[in-house]
């Protein structure tokens, strides 16, 4: 029995389907939600001498970005008679997968949940994949909700 839920969100599709999945699973199971949004500033690393104030006001251009994200999320989860806490942690370098996974240890979440969106050979490789990070790095159980239905591999 799950009573504590991590959910990432990014504004994606795929991200909120994730998240009325784990709406679902909190109301089942009267589970408390926590709603986590990485503000990834990974690639602020500019020179400083030359972008500083450029890279200031993109930071605070993803954080409000973010914040907005999680109203958007935390709404889905008030219509659904739920209340969640959110989580808007910054990230200057490290990978997001590990900053959900130590999210959901810190917490200490039972679950954690996101979508993922199913990336294959090249596209993978060269975007990475932030829901096999996690999977890869949790001790928690993950669940992944795909974002589009997959087609059946016809078997020869």
């Amino acid at each position: 029995m799950y009573k504590h839920i991590l959910v990432a969100v990014d504004g994606s599709d795929t991200a909120t389907l994730a998240l009325r999945e784990a709406i679902k699973l909190a109301k089942g199971q009267r589970a408390e939600l926590r709603l986590i949004h990485v503000v990834n500033a990974t690639l602020l690393g500019w020179d400083e001498s030359t972008a500083m104030e450029a890279a200031a006001m993109l930071l605070e251009t993803l954080k409000k970005e973010g914040r907005t994200i999680a109203d958007r999320a935390i709404s889905q989860v008030r219509k659904a008679g739920l209340e969640a806490q959110v989580v808007l942690p910054e990230t200057f370098g490290e990978r997001v997968a590990s900053v959900i996974v130590e999210e959901a240890r810190r917490w200490p979440a039972d679950l954690i949940v996101l979508g993922t969106h199913g990336r294959r050979g090249v596209d993978r490789l060269l975007l990475g994949s932030v829901a096999e990070g996690v999977v890869r790095l949790s001790a928690k159980p993950v669940l992944l909700v795909h974002g589009t239905q997959r087609k059946e591999r016809k078997k020869t």
